[in-house]
């Protein structure tokens, strides 16, 4: 590590020096405080090993001949006014399992990886599909059949990461998921908090195994053709006093004024005008994609790094935008396959623009308004909506603005919002249709695609952290048909470029018909260089019979790829049946309530060339 490049926010490799690491007869552990008076390494024993200051005195080491892998330790830090407090060490690379909270010797260095052609053949997937299912490992699946099912705070219910690869790997490829994105995994001491106020940047929770456990899991992702994306905290930290907070005595990561040290969440903000503070976190991005393979970060709560306590009228918070456009930069330098997906719900011009270009180098940008808009939308009476009309169509104004991706998330599923389904308008049997429909727009709007596990059988639950999903639900015929839905719903994703490979290219959308406010109905093409799609919606709650929509230079004829009332999703209509026609550029359809299809245009015809 350039001690120098540390101290300007530079350095993406500050964990390779500081922390604790193993070494032919024991192990070098190194911190920085530099306003203690004096350190140790506090042994498991609790017998201490005396650090010494190294450099300029900022920084701090001990050779710990007795500590090995496996073995537990913590920081006792002198402080400058007097006494002493025990931290868990910043760098570190493992933890204890909660409600303990000392660090753990890892050593990373030996997993033999098998995912050499994966990570070859990555690709940010700009033109390319990405549907992305987002999982917390503790409560997808738990052991202990019904005591899986009630809430509990057992870790002996949990499994742990790498006893969940096969059974995920067969779950993703037959639900038509090609990434995962994992809620955080890095070191939290409070599971209600999801892992959003983390004390180890560096190390992986020990909730669900070893770090060497997590590197089988995405090995196995990764031989699977599957991507994995990590849900990465960069703008606030636990308060809990053995971890970050006054780590030297001082403010030493955080603001010392409280008016900006202090989140909404009542977690401590990262303080980015501190060079120190940018390197931490840049190495701790680092190392999640080099130690452990991820294929790319989704940052939580940009729009507290954009502006002062995430307020607009605060006005921009200059020094963590310089920070922000300085790591996305060094890590598509590093990394320049991966994913870098901004959770930003401001309208702060240039999050998916290269950083050279003034913007923050962010691959996407969360689409919140769309999600905003779309779910508002459903939650509305079938009269409502006419009024409401245009909540559907209003995202493709600023569509163009920013690199999109769609996000139905955990935030969508708890804190009394009800899950997806259940926010559909009406009786539990009016929600299914109406649900398929809305993720049938989902999935033809161009934007990436991310949904909250349960979403994809229609969990009626608000996801609860201490409990495991209700599987139970799929063996309802309607829960069982709505699981059937999505899956085909998502292999049709993947198969068709249509639906991705132009979402950032103009022709790549149009709108055919999107003037039906008093019917609710709406149409929309998706195409590429080789294939050409329509979908077509009707939102209301009447059947709608004889809809005549322009189709401009279509061929006759086209095949219906999906249908949101077939029977076997649980609606009435049988395939053949879907009353559908195009004619000389004419499309006749009806379509039944809360209903929606996806038709291929026949290729037109090459017509000879007659000769003069």
């Amino acid at each position: 590590m350039d001690i120098q490049g540390f101290y300007a926010g530079r350095a993406f490799d500050a964990h390779e020096y500081l922390g604790a690491h193993v070494v032919e007869q024991g192990t070098v552990v190194r911190a920085f405080a530099p306003a203690a008076t004096g350190m140790t390494v506090v042994h498991h024993d609790g017998f201490e090993s005396e650090m010494g200051r190294i450099h300029d005195g900022s920084f701090w080491e001990a050779w710990v001949p007795d500590l090995a892998e496996g073995d537990s330790y913590e920081l006792r830090v002198y402080l400058p006014g007097g006494g002493h407090q025990d931290h868990a060490d910043p760098y570190a690379f493992g933890s204890e399992l909660r409600p303990a909270h000392r660090s753990v010797v890892r050593d990373l260095t030996d997993f033999a990886w098998h995912d050499a052609r994966w990570l070859e053949g990555r690709t940010p997937r700009i033109g390319e599909p990405l549907n992305i299912y987002e999982l917390h490992l503790g409560s997808w699946r738990k052991r202990g059949g019904e005591a899986a099912a009630a809430p509990s705070d057992d870790p002996s219910l949990w499994y742990a990461y790498d006893e969940l690869a096969e059974p995920l790997v067969e779950y993703l490829t037959e639900a038509g998921y090609n990434y995962v994105e994992f809620m955080p995994l890095a070191e939290y001491p409070d599971d209600a908090s999801w892992g959003y106020q983390g004390t180890g940047f560096f190390a992986p929770t020990s909730r669900y195994g070893t770090p060497k456990q997590l590197m089988a899991l995405i090995d196995r992702l990764h031989q699977a053709g599957i991507g994995a994306i990590l849900d990465f905290v960069p703008v606030h930290f636990a308060l809990d006093d053995w971890g970050l907070r006054t780590f030297d005595g001082t403010a030493l990561y955080e603001y010392p004024n409280a008016d900006v040290g202090v989140s909404e969440w009542g977690s401590c903000n990262f303080m980015y005008s501190r060079g120190e503070s940018c390197s931490f976190m840049q190495s701790c991005a680092h190392h999640w994609m080099e130690a452990f393979h991820f294929d790319g970060l989704r940052m939580d709560a940009i729009s507290r790094i954009i502006y002062w306590m995430g307020d607009q009228a605060r006005g921009v918070n200059n020094e963590a935008v310089t920070f922000v456009r300085r790591m996305n930069g060094g890590l598509k330098r590093m990394h320049p396959g991966c994913i870098l997906a901004a959770e930003d719900s401001t309208d702060y011009p240039g999050t998916t623009r290269a950083p050279e270009e003034g913007g923050l180098g962010f691959d996407y940008k969360w689409d919140m308004g769309w999600m905003n808009d779309t779910l508002d939308f459903f939650k509305k009476t079938p009269d409502e909506r006419r009024d409401h009309y245009h909540k559907l169509t209003f995202s493709m104004m600023y569509f163009p603005n920013e690199r999109y991706l769609l996000p139905l998330s955990h935030d969508e599923n708890v804190h009394g919002k009800a899950t997806v389904l259940g926010k559909m308008y009406g009786d539990y049997w009016d929600k299914f249709p109406q649900a398929r429909a809305l993720y049938l727009y989902m999935y033809v709007h161009p934007g990436k695609k991310l949904n909250f596990m349960g979403g994809e059988f229609g969990q009626m639950r608000e996801w609860d952290e201490r409990r495991e999903q209700d599987w139970g639900m799929l063996d309802y015929p309607i829960h069982g048909a709505f699981a059937r839905y999505m899956a085909e719903l998502s292999r049709l994703y993947l198969e068709h470029g249509a639906l991705s490979e132009w979402d950032y290219y103009g022709p790549g959308f149009a709108w055919l018909d999107c003037h039906q406010e008093q019917r609710c109905l709406y149409a929309i093409e998706r195409k590429n260089a080789g294939e050409r799609l329509i979908a077509v919606f009707n939102m209301g709650g009447e059947a709608q019979r004889d809809w005549r929509v322009d189709v401009v230079g279509a061929a006759s004829g086209c095949n219906v790829l999906l249908h949101t009332d077939w029977d076997r999703f649980g609606g009435r209509t049988e395939p053949g049946d879907e009353r559908v026609r195009l004619d000389d550029e004419l499309l006749t359809l009806s379509l039944p309530p809360f209903s929606g299809a996806l038709l291929k245009v026949y290729e037109p015809v090459a017509r000879p060339q007659v000769k003069a």
